[in-house]
Protein backbone atom coordinates (compact mmCIF):
# COMPACT_ATOMS: atom_id res chain seq x y z
CA UNK A 1 0.00 0.00 0.00
CA UNK A 2 1.24 3.50 -0.88
CA UNK A 3 1.34 5.51 2.31
CA UNK A 4 3.54 8.16 3.89
CA UNK A 5 6.65 7.18 5.79
CA UNK A 6 5.82 8.12 9.39
CA UNK A 7 8.66 9.27 11.64
CA UNK A 8 7.90 9.88 15.32
CA UNK A 9 10.63 11.96 16.88
CA UNK A 10 11.44 11.23 20.50
CA UNK A 11 14.11 13.90 20.32
CA UNK A 12 14.72 15.22 23.82
CA UNK A 13 11.40 14.03 25.29
CA UNK A 14 13.32 11.38 27.26
CA UNK A 15 14.87 14.14 29.42
CA UNK A 16 18.11 12.19 29.66
CA UNK A 17 16.42 9.11 31.13
CA UNK A 18 17.05 5.76 29.46
CA UNK A 19 13.96 4.34 31.13
CA UNK A 20 11.72 7.02 29.68
CA UNK A 21 13.38 6.69 26.28
CA UNK A 22 12.76 2.94 26.10
CA UNK A 23 9.17 3.42 27.24
CA UNK A 24 8.67 5.78 24.30
CA UNK A 25 9.93 3.12 21.90
CA UNK A 26 7.44 0.58 23.26
CA UNK A 27 4.58 3.07 23.16
CA UNK A 28 5.32 4.20 19.60
CA UNK A 29 5.53 0.61 18.42
CA UNK A 30 1.76 0.39 19.01
CA UNK A 31 0.89 3.40 16.83
CA UNK A 32 1.75 2.17 13.33
CA UNK A 33 4.66 4.56 12.71
CA UNK A 34 7.56 3.34 10.58
CA UNK A 35 10.44 4.87 12.47
CA UNK A 36 11.52 6.62 15.62
CA UNK A 37 13.96 9.47 15.41
CA UNK A 38 16.50 10.54 17.97
CA UNK A 39 19.00 13.34 18.29
CA UNK A 40 22.55 12.37 19.12
CA UNK A 41 24.15 15.11 21.16
CA UNK A 42 27.77 14.85 22.23
CA UNK A 43 28.19 18.17 24.00
CA UNK A 44 31.95 18.59 23.80
CA UNK A 45 31.94 17.84 20.04
CA UNK A 46 29.01 20.04 19.01
CA UNK A 47 28.63 22.87 21.49
CA UNK A 48 30.32 25.23 23.92
CA UNK A 49 29.46 27.12 27.07
CA UNK A 50 28.74 30.14 24.87
CA UNK A 51 25.70 28.57 23.18
CA UNK A 52 22.55 30.44 24.29
CA UNK A 53 19.25 28.77 25.11
CA UNK A 54 16.73 28.81 22.26
CA UNK A 55 14.07 29.09 24.97
CA UNK A 56 14.98 29.38 28.64
CA UNK A 57 12.90 26.41 29.72
CA UNK A 58 15.20 24.52 32.09
CA UNK A 59 15.11 24.66 35.86
CA UNK A 60 18.18 22.46 36.26
CA UNK A 61 20.58 23.40 33.46
CA UNK A 62 22.59 26.57 33.96
CA UNK A 63 23.62 26.63 30.28
CA UNK A 64 22.56 25.07 27.01
CA UNK A 65 25.85 23.15 27.10
CA UNK A 66 24.82 21.65 30.46
CA UNK A 67 21.52 20.62 28.90
CA UNK A 68 23.24 18.78 26.07
CA UNK A 69 25.50 17.03 28.58
CA UNK A 70 22.42 15.85 30.46
CA UNK A 71 20.88 14.57 27.21
CA UNK A 72 23.89 12.41 26.34
CA UNK A 73 24.02 8.62 26.27
CA UNK A 74 27.06 6.40 25.95
CA UNK A 75 27.80 4.52 22.73
CA UNK A 76 26.85 1.17 24.27
CA UNK A 77 23.56 2.64 25.45
CA UNK A 78 22.85 3.87 21.93
CA UNK A 79 23.47 0.38 20.61
CA UNK A 80 20.83 -0.95 23.00
CA UNK A 81 18.42 1.75 21.90
CA UNK A 82 18.85 0.77 18.25
CA UNK A 83 18.46 -2.91 19.15
CA UNK A 84 15.21 -2.17 20.99
CA UNK A 85 13.85 -0.34 17.94
CA UNK A 86 14.60 -3.33 15.74
CA UNK A 87 12.98 -5.73 18.21
CA UNK A 88 9.66 -3.85 18.00
CA UNK A 89 9.82 -3.36 14.21
CA UNK A 90 10.79 0.31 14.06
CA UNK A 91 13.50 1.90 11.93
CA UNK A 92 16.15 3.70 13.97
CA UNK A 93 16.78 7.19 12.60
CA UNK A 94 18.98 9.80 14.17
CA UNK A 95 20.10 13.39 13.67
CA UNK A 96 23.82 13.85 14.34
CA UNK A 97 25.11 17.24 15.38
CA UNK A 98 28.81 16.50 15.10
CA UNK A 99 31.17 14.41 13.00
CA UNK A 100 31.84 12.30 16.07
CA UNK A 101 28.12 11.52 16.26
CA UNK A 102 28.28 10.26 12.65
CA UNK A 103 31.11 7.92 13.62
CA UNK A 104 29.01 6.57 16.48
CA UNK A 105 25.93 6.17 14.29
CA UNK A 106 27.90 4.25 11.70
CA UNK A 107 29.12 1.89 14.41
CA UNK A 108 25.53 1.52 15.63
CA UNK A 109 24.16 1.00 12.11
CA UNK A 110 21.71 3.86 11.58
CA UNK A 111 19.29 3.39 8.64
CA UNK A 112 18.83 7.04 7.58
CA UNK A 113 20.41 10.30 8.58
CA UNK A 114 18.07 13.17 9.43
CA UNK A 115 19.58 16.62 9.02
CA UNK A 116 18.09 19.20 11.36
CA UNK A 117 17.19 22.64 10.05
CA UNK A 118 20.22 24.23 11.71
CA UNK A 119 22.65 21.88 9.93
CA UNK A 120 21.52 22.38 6.31
CA UNK A 121 24.45 24.69 5.56
CA UNK A 122 26.95 22.64 7.59
CA UNK A 123 28.78 21.18 4.60
CA UNK A 124 31.47 19.68 6.84
CA UNK A 125 28.87 17.52 8.57
CA UNK A 126 27.07 16.79 5.29
CA UNK A 127 30.32 15.66 3.67
CA UNK A 128 30.90 13.28 6.59
CA UNK A 129 27.40 11.85 6.15
CA UNK A 130 27.64 11.66 2.35
CA UNK A 131 30.71 9.46 2.74
CA UNK A 132 28.60 6.86 4.57
CA UNK A 133 26.40 6.32 1.51
CA UNK A 134 23.26 6.33 3.67
CA UNK A 135 20.05 8.10 2.59
CA UNK A 136 19.54 11.61 3.97
CA UNK A 137 16.36 13.38 5.06
CA UNK A 138 16.87 17.13 5.02
CA UNK A 139 14.76 19.60 7.02
CA UNK A 140 14.47 23.01 5.40
CA UNK A 141 13.13 25.00 8.36
CA UNK A 142 15.72 27.77 8.60
CA UNK A 143 16.86 27.80 4.98
CA UNK A 144 16.21 30.14 2.10
CA UNK A 145 16.05 28.75 -1.42
CA UNK A 146 19.50 30.22 -2.06
CA UNK A 147 20.88 28.15 0.82
CA UNK A 148 18.91 25.06 -0.15
CA UNK A 149 20.08 25.34 -3.76
CA UNK A 150 23.71 25.22 -2.62
CA UNK A 151 23.13 22.24 -0.33
CA UNK A 152 21.09 20.36 -2.92
CA UNK A 153 23.77 20.98 -5.54
CA UNK A 154 26.36 19.68 -3.07
CA UNK A 155 24.33 16.51 -2.40
CA UNK A 156 23.56 15.89 -6.07
CA UNK A 157 27.19 16.31 -7.04
CA UNK A 158 28.05 13.71 -4.40
CA UNK A 159 25.29 11.46 -5.84
CA UNK A 160 23.68 11.27 -2.40
CA UNK A 161 20.19 9.86 -1.99
CA UNK A 162 18.13 12.50 -0.20
CA UNK A 163 14.67 13.89 0.45
CA UNK A 164 13.55 17.31 1.72
CA UNK A 165 10.97 18.22 4.35
CA UNK A 166 9.08 21.49 4.57
CA UNK A 167 9.58 22.60 8.14
CA UNK A 168 8.94 25.77 10.08
CA UNK A 169 11.24 26.35 13.01
CA UNK A 170 8.60 27.74 15.33
CA UNK A 171 7.27 25.96 18.41
CA UNK A 172 4.37 25.37 18.20
CA UNK A 173 3.89 26.37 14.57
CA UNK A 174 0.82 28.50 13.83
CA UNK A 175 -1.41 27.85 10.78
CA UNK A 176 -0.12 30.89 8.92
CA UNK A 177 3.38 29.44 9.27
CA UNK A 178 2.77 25.90 7.95
CA UNK A 179 3.98 26.78 4.45
CA UNK A 180 1.98 24.12 2.62
CA UNK A 181 2.73 25.92 -0.66
CA UNK A 182 6.38 24.99 -0.17
CA UNK A 183 5.61 21.27 -0.54
CA UNK A 184 4.86 21.66 -4.24
CA UNK A 185 7.66 24.19 -4.68
CA UNK A 186 10.20 21.75 -3.24
CA UNK A 187 8.93 18.93 -5.47
CA UNK A 188 9.05 21.04 -8.63
CA UNK A 189 12.36 22.68 -7.80
CA UNK A 190 14.38 19.64 -6.75
CA UNK A 191 12.51 16.60 -8.12
CA UNK A 192 13.09 14.51 -4.99
CA UNK A 193 10.85 12.89 -2.41
CA UNK A 194 9.32 15.57 -0.20
CA UNK A 195 7.62 15.64 3.18
CA UNK A 196 6.42 17.68 6.13
CA UNK A 197 8.22 18.10 9.44
CA UNK A 198 5.55 19.17 11.88
CA UNK A 199 5.73 21.31 14.99
CA UNK A 200 2.05 22.31 15.06
CA UNK A 201 0.92 19.81 17.70
CA UNK A 202 -2.08 18.98 15.49
CA UNK A 203 -3.24 15.96 13.54
CA UNK A 204 -4.93 18.25 11.02
CA UNK A 205 -1.71 19.83 9.72
CA UNK A 206 -0.24 16.42 8.98
CA UNK A 207 -3.37 15.15 7.24
CA UNK A 208 -3.44 18.28 5.07
CA UNK A 209 0.23 17.75 4.21
CA UNK A 210 -0.56 14.21 3.01
CA UNK A 211 -3.37 15.52 0.83
CA UNK A 212 -0.94 18.06 -0.64
CA UNK A 213 1.66 15.45 -1.56
CA UNK A 214 3.84 14.84 1.49
CA UNK A 215 5.52 11.44 1.18
CA UNK A 216 7.24 11.63 4.57
CA UNK A 217 5.74 12.88 7.83
CA UNK A 218 7.84 13.72 10.87
CA UNK A 219 6.38 14.86 14.18
CA UNK A 220 7.48 15.04 17.79
CA UNK A 221 6.08 12.50 20.24
CA UNK A 222 5.25 13.12 23.88
CA UNK A 223 3.30 11.24 26.55
CA UNK A 224 1.56 14.44 27.65
CA UNK A 225 1.82 17.97 26.28
CA UNK A 226 2.08 19.31 29.82
CA UNK A 227 5.41 17.56 30.35
CA UNK A 228 8.68 19.40 30.91
CA UNK A 229 10.87 20.13 27.91
CA UNK A 230 11.29 22.51 24.95
CA UNK A 231 9.23 20.48 22.47
CA UNK A 232 6.34 19.14 24.57
CA UNK A 233 3.82 21.78 23.49
CA UNK A 234 4.76 21.22 19.83
CA UNK A 235 4.31 17.45 19.92
CA UNK A 236 1.62 14.85 19.35
CA UNK A 237 0.61 12.44 22.10
CA UNK A 238 0.82 8.69 21.57
CA UNK A 239 -2.95 8.47 21.06
CA UNK A 240 -2.86 11.35 18.57
CA UNK A 241 -0.08 9.64 16.63
CA UNK A 242 -2.11 6.44 16.46
CA UNK A 243 -5.08 8.43 15.12
CA UNK A 244 -2.87 10.28 12.65
CA UNK A 245 -1.47 7.06 11.19
CA UNK A 246 -4.95 5.57 10.87
CA UNK A 247 -6.41 8.66 9.21
CA UNK A 248 -3.31 9.33 7.15
CA UNK A 249 -3.33 5.85 5.66
CA UNK A 250 -6.99 6.25 4.78
CA UNK A 251 -6.38 9.58 3.03
CA UNK A 252 -3.32 8.22 1.25
CA UNK A 253 -5.27 5.22 0.01
CA UNK A 254 -7.97 7.54 -1.33
CA UNK A 255 -5.38 9.65 -3.14
CA UNK A 256 -3.95 6.58 -4.84
CA UNK A 257 -7.37 5.41 -6.05
CA UNK A 258 -8.74 8.15 -8.33
CA UNK A 259 -12.40 7.87 -9.25
CA UNK A 260 -13.57 8.07 -12.86
CA UNK A 261 -16.88 9.90 -12.71
CA UNK A 262 -17.75 8.58 -16.18
CA UNK A 263 -17.74 5.00 -14.94
CA UNK A 264 -20.83 4.58 -12.80
CA UNK A 265 -21.98 1.11 -13.82
CA UNK A 266 -21.57 -0.08 -10.26
CA UNK A 267 -24.36 2.28 -9.21
CA UNK A 268 -26.91 1.10 -11.80
CA UNK A 269 -29.17 -0.77 -9.39
CA UNK A 270 -29.07 1.82 -6.64
CA UNK A 271 -29.63 4.60 -9.18
CA UNK A 272 -32.90 2.95 -10.16
CA UNK A 273 -33.98 3.02 -6.52
CA UNK A 274 -33.04 6.64 -5.88
CA UNK A 275 -33.90 8.15 -9.23
CA UNK A 276 -37.54 8.91 -10.02
CA UNK A 277 -40.38 8.60 -12.49
CA UNK A 278 -43.00 11.19 -13.35
CA UNK A 279 -46.42 11.07 -11.66
CA UNK A 280 -49.38 13.43 -11.39
CA UNK A 281 -50.26 15.10 -8.09
CA UNK A 282 -54.03 15.34 -8.58
CA UNK A 283 -56.91 13.65 -10.39
CA UNK A 284 -56.80 14.78 -14.02
CA UNK A 285 -59.44 14.21 -16.73
CA UNK A 286 -58.93 13.02 -20.30
CA UNK A 287 -57.82 15.81 -22.69
CA UNK A 288 -56.34 17.82 -19.78
CA UNK A 289 -53.28 19.73 -20.91
CA UNK A 290 -50.48 18.96 -18.48
CA UNK A 291 -48.78 21.85 -16.70
CA UNK A 292 -45.65 21.91 -14.57
CA UNK A 293 -47.83 22.22 -11.47
CA UNK A 294 -49.57 18.90 -12.24
CA UNK A 295 -46.39 16.88 -11.94
CA UNK A 296 -44.52 15.12 -9.17
CA UNK A 297 -41.49 12.79 -9.23
CA UNK A 298 -41.70 9.49 -7.36
CA UNK A 299 -39.40 6.58 -6.67
CA UNK A 300 -38.42 4.28 -8.24
CA UNK A 301 -37.19 4.95 -11.73
CA UNK A 302 -38.69 2.89 -14.55
CA UNK A 303 -42.36 2.96 -13.55
CA UNK A 304 -43.14 6.07 -15.53
CA UNK A 305 -41.52 8.57 -17.83
CA UNK A 306 -38.11 9.59 -16.39
CA UNK A 307 -38.33 12.71 -14.24
CA UNK A 308 -35.53 14.15 -16.36
CA UNK A 309 -38.01 14.24 -19.30
CA UNK A 310 -40.63 16.44 -17.63
CA UNK A 311 -40.22 19.28 -20.14
CA UNK A 312 -41.38 17.00 -22.97
CA UNK A 313 -44.55 16.22 -21.01
CA UNK A 314 -45.62 19.77 -20.18
CA UNK A 315 -48.21 20.92 -22.74
CA UNK A 316 -49.24 17.40 -23.77
CA UNK A 317 -52.88 16.21 -23.60
CA UNK A 318 -53.95 13.23 -21.52
CA UNK A 319 -55.29 10.30 -23.51
CA UNK A 320 -57.40 9.16 -20.54
CA UNK A 321 -58.41 10.01 -17.01
CA UNK A 322 -55.57 9.57 -14.53
CA UNK A 323 -55.71 9.45 -10.73
CA UNK A 324 -53.67 11.46 -8.27
CA UNK A 325 -50.16 10.07 -7.56
CA UNK A 326 -50.39 7.66 -10.51
CA UNK A 327 -47.24 7.22 -12.58
CA UNK A 328 -47.36 8.91 -15.99
CA UNK A 329 -46.39 6.83 -19.02
CA UNK A 330 -46.19 7.50 -22.77
CA UNK A 331 -49.49 5.64 -23.42
CA UNK A 332 -51.23 8.09 -21.09
CA UNK A 333 -50.48 10.94 -23.48
CA UNK A 334 -51.84 11.90 -26.89
CA UNK A 335 -48.85 11.99 -29.28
Amino acid sequence: MNKPYYIAEIGQAHEGSLGILHSYIDALATTGVDAVKFQMHIATAESSVYEPFRVKFSYEDATRFDYWKRMEFKLDQWKEIKKHCEEVGLDFICSPFSNLAVDWLEEIGVKYYKIGSGEVTNLLLLQKIVQTGKPIILSSGMSSYEELDKTVAFLKEAKAEFSILQCTTSYPTQPEQYGFNVLRELKERYQVKIGFSDHSSTIAANIAAIALGAEILEFHAVFDKRMFGPDAKSSLTIDEIKQLVQDGNMISKALHHPVDKNKNEAFFEIKNIFEKSLAVNKNLPKDHIITFHDLESKKPKGYGIDATEYQKVVGKKLAKDISAWQFLNEEDLIP
